[in-house]
């Protein structure tokens, strides 16, 4: 299965398939991001519920104050009204202190309101959004490795990242909303009340900002979803030219890297520059309808205040009103885009967390106690995909503290054969058992703690080495740590650093040597105390010193437990007491060193390869295998 490598070919592949339908499940199918959905999705609404159940009573605070929001909105300009008819009279100033009372308390009632409203809501999508991260978190943590295998990290990313940040506008614009449209109804009860005749006349405006409105959110619309197709695919370029930036500097590919995320990230800035433009065209066309709401009001009503119809009052209130009404249909235009764009993530984050983990603990599963660590496969086939065998038909029986050799070329299996053991993958169809028990029949958590891993490329976090190294065992003692790693010849290293082993770790230990490491990560392995010890290529990429402190370590690691060594080294395993030859999934010959070297089979030719001479070993066909390893 391909990922997307230095090179960038998962992102660019992205960006070249953007608006198609993508194949696979998700992950790949979802590389769009758009989902130009409704702005109301019923499912995803019924499951956003839930998050806010804990938060009932901040949500119902929250609409109260809303609506005394909403109440002031439409009380302020019916105030000036009243002020204007009942107190303002030429030579009597006694009613204006009356007049400012009124004003400052709608005013303070209006900011205590809103700053409430505002407080709330933002308290409540807050921590809603802090659980929905954390769940997404959780839930991939339990996810199988068959979901990461056809899946991008960048598109994973945004989904915790990008989309559950617009699910904040869920709650923000549906209130909102809310409180636009109460706004709207008062301010139209409100002028109908005071003058049907001029109201009726001033809103007439109406039907034509709508007919803009309408045409505007249809041009919109795609807009916006392409904002978050592009942005996404940036997100994936960027994030897989980081992790990889050692190979990208090592192939010099920078250049056609800057090329490629540049070209990406151009997709990205047309797509803003064009919701730019759109959002830039709203707001004109909303002043030009207020505006001539506005001469509308001046113009009729201004005759009716000079013969007499109408008071000096009504006018200013109208003109008020005509300056709030149009301002919440531009903001439920806005909102409208908003709440289409927070249902499309809500779709993402349900349909992740819909995913369900392909490797899980069958009802009723014992729970492995200490082993004794023998391991058989039993007929085991295995297939990523389906029609193409990874591993085709393997026996083989590792007996209790033995050490077994996986050799063969690129793409035989041999990885493929630990992850089936660790149980990372179910097999097709056979069985592998520890101590006779199925592992399909026992607890994962049991199982883990019987094996450890040390793999090619050592995978340490941020934090200190001692956490590191008890990065399984969070019992143990700083005795316990430092014993650990003196057995597997890290101790000397770490002794020296400044500050030894609370020295903290950058990303991925890239502060410090693979050699090193590499050699806590052998420190790792033995604190576990593991039945089962698996070293995939584990001294590959390590200079001779290293390798010779990790070949004393060895005799350490491998005593008394089952062992499975994977090794392109052939001189590293020649005294294994079982050298497996694996070639396009199969076994094709077993034994050991010197008996297989007698046979002049495969193993022979690949050592003579290794050894700079004889003839290559014959490559597997990628089709035969699926082209994983």
């Amino acid at each position: 299965m391909m990922h997307g490598g230095p090179g960038g070919a998962g992102w660019m592949r992205g960006a070249m398939m953007r608006g198609g339908q993508h194949p696979g499940r998700f992950g790949r199918m979802d590389l769009d991001d758009g989902g130009g959905g409704a702005p109301y999705d019923h499912k995803v609404v019924v499951r956003l519920m839930a998050y806010f159940k804990p938060y009932k009573w901040h949500v119902a605070a929250t609409v109260v104050a809303m609506l005394a929001y909403s109440a002031t909105v439409v009380a302020l300009p019916w105030t000036v009204k009243w002020t204007i008819d009942s107190f303002i009279r030429p030579g009597d100033l006694s009613g204006l202190n009356v007049a400012v009372a009124a004003f400052v308390s709608v005013a303070l009632f209006q900011y205590l309101s809103g700053y409430l409203h505002q407080r709330l809501m933002a308290l409540v999508s807050q921590r809603v959004l802090y659980t929905l991260r954390v769940r997404l978190f959780n839930h991939l943590q339990r996810l199988s490795l068959s979901f990461f295998d056809r899946s991008e990290v960048g598109i994973l990313m945004s989904r915790v990242q990008n989309d559950v940040q617009q699910l904040q506008a869920f709650t923000e614009v549906f209130l909102t909303s809310f409180a636009n449209v109460l706004s709207l109804v008062g301010i139209v009860a409100a002028m109908i009340v005071m003058d049907a005749s001029l109201g009726l006349m001033t809103l007439s405006v109406a039907p034509v900002l709508f007919v803009v409105l309408v045409l505007w959110q249809r041009a919109a619309r795609g807009t916006f979803m392409r904002v978050r197709g592009a942005i996404a695919v940036v997100n994936s370029g960027l994030q897989e030219n980081i992790s990889g930036v050692r190979a990208v500097q090592s192939m010099s590919r920078e250049q056609a890297n800057i090329r490629r995320f540049g070209r990406a990230n151009y997709d990205n800035l047309e797509a803003n520059l064009r919701a730019g433009r759109l959002t830039a065209a709203l707001l004109p066309s909303v002043e030009m309808m207020t505006a001539a709401g506005l001469a509308m009001v001046v113009f009729f009503g201004g005759r009716q205040v000079l013969s007499g119809e109408l008071e000096v009052g009504v006018l200013v209130a109208f003109a008020l009103y005509i300056l709030r009404f149009f301002d919440p249909v531009r903001q439920l235009t806005m909102e409208y885009s908003q709440l289409q764009r927070a249902m499309a993530a809500g779709a993402h984050i349900f349909q992740l967390l819909d995913e369900e983990p392909e490797i899980v603990d069958r009802r009723g599963a014992a729970s492995l106690s200490r082993v004794r660590g023998e391991v058989r496969y039993e007929g085991v086939w295995f297939e990523y995909e389906p029609g193409a065998p990874v591993i085709r038909g393997v026996d083989l029986r590792i007996r209790p503290g033995e050490t077994v050799a996986l050799v063969g070329p690129t793409g035989a299996g041999k990885t493929t054969m630990a992850s089936l053991l660790m149980r990372h993958y179910d097999v097709t169809s056979g069985r592998i058992t520890i101590d006779g028990k199925d592992l399909r029949e026992v607890s994962l958590n049991s199982l883990a703690r019987q094996m450890s891993m040390v793999p090619q490329e050592p995978v340490l976090f941020s934090g200190a080495i001692a956490d590191n190294i008890r990065f399984n065992r969070t019992d143990l003692s700083d005795r316990q740590v430092a014993e650990a790693a003196r057995a597997a010849g890290a101790d000397e290293f770490i002794s020296k650093l400044q500050q030894g082993y609370d020295t903290p770790l950058n990303e991925r230990g890239g502060n410090l040597s693979v050699g090193q490491r590499q050699l806590i990560s052998f420190a790792r392995a033995l604190a576990a105390d593991p039945r089962i010890l698996i070293l995939d290529e584990a001294t590959a990429n390590i200079d001779t010193y290293t390798e010779s402190l990790i070949q004393q370590a060895l005799g350490e690691l491998l005593r008394d437990r089952t062992s499975i060594v994977i090794a392109h080294r052939l001189s590293t395993i020649r005294n294994a007491d079982l050298i497996v030859v694996m070639d396009q999934g199969a076994i094709a010959e077993m034994g050991g060193h010197d008996d297989l070297m007698a046979r002049g089979g495969l193993y022979a030719r690949l050592h003579s390869l290794a050894s700079g001479g004889g003839e290559p070993a014959p490559r597997p066909s990628p089709s035969s295998y699926g082209g994983i390893a």
